[in-house]
């Protein structure tokens, strides 16, 4: 019967583990995501500043 509950405690450890790796794999990858796309990000929020030009006055008001 003890041999039984030890089964049990493993079962869980090893859902345990299998979740923390796939987590840690996740993570990992979102990570190498971001590294990958932070020149493209760079030059998306660049042209956005270029873009974003406000009108002070308008000449064309009297």
């Amino acid at each position: 019967m003890s041999e039984l509950e030890q089964e049990k405690d493993r079962f869980w450890w090893y859902v345990g583990g299998a979740i923390l790796v796939i987590v840690t794999a996740i993570l990992l990858i979102k990570q190498s995501e971001n590294e990958k796309f932070a020149p493209i990000k760079q030059q998306v929020e660049a042209e956005n500043a270029q873009m974003n030009i406000r009108v002070l006055s308008d000449s064309t008001e009297k």
